[in-house]
């Protein structure tokens, strides 16, 4: 008996007991059980929690209260992460408030933790509504199509994913007129610059040309005042071309003057040859007067002769 109790448990010097391994699995397993127990416990309480508060929420959608219903579906979602219907309504009423932004980023939120198919189906449907509404006509195909492989019998589905269809290629085609235009744009561009820098380069031609010209003007004015200054040296130069001397020059004036008849000068007391014709010419013109006036008074004194003599 002893021996067999010893198999069982072994005393240690203090007096502790050393239990075999297959007693501490057990006692392990039991530890984990009644942990996972309390975990699902407390998943399941956070469910029932979330699923309160998205009832909540969708009573205060009903009556229009937007705000409130937004605070109730963010309650939903934090007691539970992965709440796709809170995530799903709460887009949906960010969508009723206007705010296509952020009720798109919630809608792709719950179409990727969706599980179930319906669900999936109302999130792409959605999506793709939105998307339509910013004009992004080929991102609304795709998300159609997702929504399509998750219910293919959606008829309206499939009448928004023709009209998307429609407005994508409208939208592929206006882009390639507008790259077209573009590109002309470009060409037209590339032209005017090419005819603008030709211009300019015909206007800098012109400016050198201009420049040189004024050169060979200025240098045709300096040659034509040398050739003058040359001309002029030319002319005070003999015909041996020598300079001509300016004593020469003074002889032939003296040689000029001798030329001149030279009237005698008056010896002093004496009157010129000049001054006596002047005086002679006075005394004419003074005779002459005197003749013409003695005339006159003649003619006025003289009797006129009548047929009786007095």
């Amino acid at each position: 008996m002893i021996e067999k109790v010893e198999k069982v448990l072994i005393f240690g010097n203090s007096g502790k007991v050393i239990m075999k391994p297959i007693v501490l699995i057990f006692i392990a397993f039991f530890t984990l059980s009644s942990v996972a127990q309390d975990d699902n416990e407390a998943l399941i309480e956070a469910k029932r929690l979330a699923n309160n508060f998205v009832f909540e929420g969708n009573e205060k959608i009903q009556e229009e209260d937007y705000i409130a219903a937004e605070m109730e579906y963010r309650k939903a979602i934090s007691e539970e992460e992965s709440n796709v219907s809170g995530i799903y309504n709460l887009g949906t009423t960010y969508f009723k408030k206007g705010n296509l932004e952020e009720s798109l980023f919630r809608l792709q939120q719950a179409a990727s933790k969706a599980t179930d198919r319906g669900e999936k189906h109302k999130a792409y449907h959605n999506i793709g509504n939105i998307l339509m509404q910013n004009k992004q006509c080929k991102e609304a195909v795709e998300a159609y199509k997702n929504a399509l492989r998750n219910d293919p019998s959606d008829e309206e589905t499939r009448y928004n994913f023709g009209l998307a269809k429609e407005c994508a290629k409208e939208q592929e085609e206006q882009n390639e007129n507008n790259e077209d235009d573009q590109e002309d744009n470009k060409d037209q561009n590339q032209d005017d610059q090419d005819q603008n820098e030709d211009q300019n380069k015909d206007q800098d031609d012109q400016k050198d040309q201009d420049k040189q010209d004024e050169g060979d003007d200025k240098d045709q004015d300096k040659k034509d005042e040398g050739d003058q200054d040359k001309d002029e040296g030319d002319q005070e130069e003999n015909e041996d071309g020598k300079p001509k001397d300016d004593k020469q020059d003074e002889g032939q004036g003296d040689q000029d003057k001798k030329e001149q008849p030279q009237q005698p000068k008056p010896q002093p007391g004496q009157m010129s040859p000049q001054q006596i014709k002047n005086l002679l010419e006075a005394m004419n013109n003074q005779e002459q007067k005197v003749q013409e006036k003695m005339n006159a008074e003649k003619q006025k004194g003289e009797r006129i002769q009548t047929d009786k003599d007095w």
